[in-house]
């Protein structure tokens, strides 16, 4: 596999064209190209210099290899990368804008027993230019300009542990943020986590002030353990710890993923645990009716359970909402899509 263009940032990328012999001007017309989400053949710079940088760089590292639209009108799609690995991604509209989901990872390596994206393991990390590249095509198949974009939010919540990528991931973030690209805003981006503490401390003072976010899914270490095998090396309190942390650096208030499985964490005794767990602390809780994984044998709970269980977190004084059911006609939680089309493949 070739090296990505998209990792490089606007000064190595500066750097590069300078290396190469190039005026400077050509480094604008290049990157304004890669912004866009052209592949190299389409970048309108000489032919000599682009068949210099298709010797070095793959000409477009993601590619949309299959599109499902549901009922609601989310898209998944199936992105095909350089080296013949498959990803996902999903791009939900709302009232607000479009809402891109993206990967950090082929696979996952966290185990968590309510995702399919873990099935089969980690195979490797993504780089920052492949987790751009993902926001890029779709902007430019959805008719987005870097002025007027298509995509106006993202969340890291697809395939793969964004900590568990932390080099490529927080170079992404940066560039992704920069001045004169897609310059999204980090407000406007939301990175979750299962708990990686030491991670979640360090990228505290990175200087990113997104939207952290952390599956937490459970009220106890114990039943946390169950369905997520992280919880065997960070405690409750120390994913505690390290959100205040952030808060503390950011101002940021940090989010709960709480998926409800019936049987598991979803009754009312749940609901005031949760709600004495983080009462007074300055978070939200983003309540999940669980999409379900066929592999992983958990149910989910009935709307009307679900709408209980958000009725005592408010009783309580816990700000929180119940996350719209999206896509899940055509398997809009993330691994699904890979994980069927590798199986009819094998």
């Amino acid at each position: 596999m070739k090296e990505i263009l998209q990792d490089l940032s606007r000064a190595e990328l500066n750097a590069l064209i300078e290396e190469m012999g190039e005026k400077k001007f050509r480094a604008d017309q290049i990157y304004t190209g890669l912004m866009q989400g052209k592949p190299i053949r389409d970048l309108p710079v000489s032919p000599a210099l682009r068949e210099k940088l298709l010797e070095r760089f793959e000409d477009e590292p993601v590619k949309v290899y299959k599109t499902l639209v549901a009922a609601d009108g989310t898209e998944k799609y199936l992105f095909l990368l350089a080296d013949g690995n498959l990803i996902e991604g999903v791009l939900m509209q709302y009232k607000y804008g479009n809402t891109q989901c993206v990967s950090t990872q082929v696979g996952c390596r966290m185990g968590c027993k309510f995702c399919a994206s873990t099935l089969g393991g980690l195979v490797r990390n993504l780089t920052a230019g492949e987790i751009l590249s993902q926001i890029l095509v779709i902007n430019r198949e959805k008719g987005g300009t870097l002025k007027d974009r298509a995509v106006t939010n993202v969340v890291l919540m697809g395939s793969g542990e964004p900590f568990d990528n932390y080099d490529n991931v927080v170079k992404f973030l940066r560039n992704g943020t920069a001045e004169g690209g897609i310059c999204i805003s980090a407000r406007n981006i939301s990175l979750s986590t299962c708990g990686l503490v030491p991670e979640m401390k360090k990228f505290a003072s990175e200087g990113i002030p997104l939207n952290l976010t952390v599956s937490l899914h459970a009220v106890t270490d114990g039943e946390r353990k169950r369905t997520m095998p992280v919880a065997n090396k960070y405690k409750i309190k120390d994913i505690l710890d390290a959100c205040a942390i952030y808060f503390r650096a950011t101002g940021r208030r940090y989010i709960f993923e709480y998926s409800l499985i019936s049987g598991e964490n979803s009754d009312e005794e749940h609901a005031l645990a949760l709600a004495r767990l983080l009462k007074g602390k300055p978070c939200h809780v983003n309540l999940i009716r669980l999409n379900e994984v066929k592999e992983r044998h958990l149910n989910t709970v009935s709307e009307k359970e679900a709408y209980r269980f958000l009725g005592v977190l408010e009783q309580q004084g816990i700000s929180a909402t119940l996350r719209r059911s999206m896509g899940s006609d055509i398997g809009g939680a993330c691994g699904q899509l890979r994980a069927a089309v590798l199986k009819d493949e094998q």
